[in-house]
């Protein structure tokens, strides 16, 4: 029996060529990894619990369910393809610089308190 040969018939390893030819990988035998996010109960956070590998997102959670939703207390389960999730760069993190000046906030560059007393004055005489 070949050495790359598996017992189990569900197993379709890749037949690697010693001659160092190139490996073709077919449709299906390339599996990607899958970040998993898992919720508690409803209206909760999804919350990230970790990656399966599995060759489409279909079957990523069937494996996101067994792995991380059997013992532990799940409503819902999200997988997203790592390669899909986008991030900024490091050096972008000034788009993220916030105005500490908040004074747009306070009422002072309102001129009512004249107006109150002014109205409080004439509803006395």
């Amino acid at each position: 029996m070949d050495l790359n040969q598996s017992l189990d018939p569900r197993v379709n390893r890749l037949q690697l060529v010693p001659s160092g030819e190139p490996v073709v990988v077919q449709d299906g035998e390339n599996w990607n990894v899958f970040e998993v996010f898992h919720q508690e109960k409803r209206g909760a956070h999804h919350e990230h619990v970790g990656c399966v590998h599995a060759p489409n997102a279909q079957l990523a959670l069937v494996f996101a369910k067994e792995q991380f939703a059997r013992r532990k207390k799940c409503v819902n389960l999200w997988v997203v393809r790592s390669a899909d999730i986008l991030a900024f760069q490091a050096e972008d993190e000034d788009m993220f610089a916030n105005n500490l000046d908040k004074t747009y906030r306070d009422a002072s560059g309102f001129k009512v308190m004249e107006k109150i007393n002014k109205f409080k004055k004439s509803a006395k005489e």
